[in-house]
């Protein structure tokens, strides 16, 4: 299948969505953010010219003063924590995990406040309520404690479930832009393609609630071939009847989530 005959697709379930009455919201979700750099501020410029708010997951003991300084002429990506230090505590031959059940439970949860609290310091009231774990991965045990810690929104990728303890809400994201096991290389678009309308498809003749639809982005790995497949995708979307740009302070975490949320922080 050609590359125009994998958009055609697409669009032909997009408009069954909309002759269904039903709608996609999409949003965006990028990871791994530290400092400033070139990367960021095309995806800054990205989603302004879009006007789509992108849910900036940061890593708050490695984050610099610099990141803050910038995102405050960026107002469109809107922080959050993306873990503690970003490591891994899996043992060989498990997959990596930052808050699998490998240490006490005290200690992890340690960890997350006081990545929470630098966090705030860097971004004042300006950072969003929501965790994002590293490699997707978190103990249900770990998310249940979370909004203990203040954290309104939890966010990992599909199929990812709390356990009967609960947690915050949750809002996966479902396509990963990344080729992670191949070069850490932008994947295909008709690859991409074909994973969206397969996983837009179920959710269509679902008879629960859809939830949005997120955008898995790492700015810092793009390549041509991911920044071409995201432009031209929202250029392509833009106006569509079955498609809503969304937002994580919509999607991830309401406004009166946050407002408790900040003052959990006073």
């Amino acid at each position: 299948m050609t590359e125009e005959a994998a958009w055609s697709v697409l669009f032909a379930e997009l408009n069954r969505w909309a002759e269904a009455g039903k709608r996609v919201e999409l949003w965006l979700r990028d990871d791994d953010a530290t400092v400033p750099s070139a990367q960021l501020d095309r995806l800054a410029a990205l989603a302004e010219h879009f006007t789509m708010p992108v849910l900036l997951a940061s890593i708050p003991l490695l984050a610099q003063e610099a990141l803050a300084r910038r995102l405050e002429t960026a107002p469109l990506l809107r922080p959050c924590q993306h873990g503690a230090w970003h490591h891994n505590h899996a043992p060989q031959g498990e997959k990596k995990s930052e808050f699998g059940l490998h240490r006490p439970l005290a200690e992890i949860l340690t960890e997350i406040a006081a990545g929470r609290q630098r966090l705030s310091e860097l971004f004042g009231d300006t950072i969003l309520p929501v965790f994002v774990p590293p490699w997707n991965r978190i103990d249900p045990a770990v998310a249940a404690e979370l909004p203990a810690l203040g954290f309104a929104g939890l966010s990992c990728f599909r199929n990812f479930a709390l356990g009967p303890a609960g947690g915050p809400r949750l809002v996966n994201t479902d396509l990963d832009l990344i080729d992670w096991h191949h070069g850490r290389v932008g994947r295909q678009p008709g690859d991409l393609l074909a994973e969206m309308v397969e996983l837009l498809a179920a959710r269509r003749v679902a008879l629960e609630p859809s939830q949005p639809f997120g955008l898995l982005l790492h700015h810092h790995d793009h390549d041509r071939t991911a920044w071409d497949f995201l432009t031209n995708l929202l250029a392509r979307l833009t106006g569509h009847a079955a498609v809503v740009f969304s937002g994580p302070h919509t999607n991830v975490c309401n406004q009166d989530a946050i407002v408790q949320a900040a003052t959990y922080l006073d």
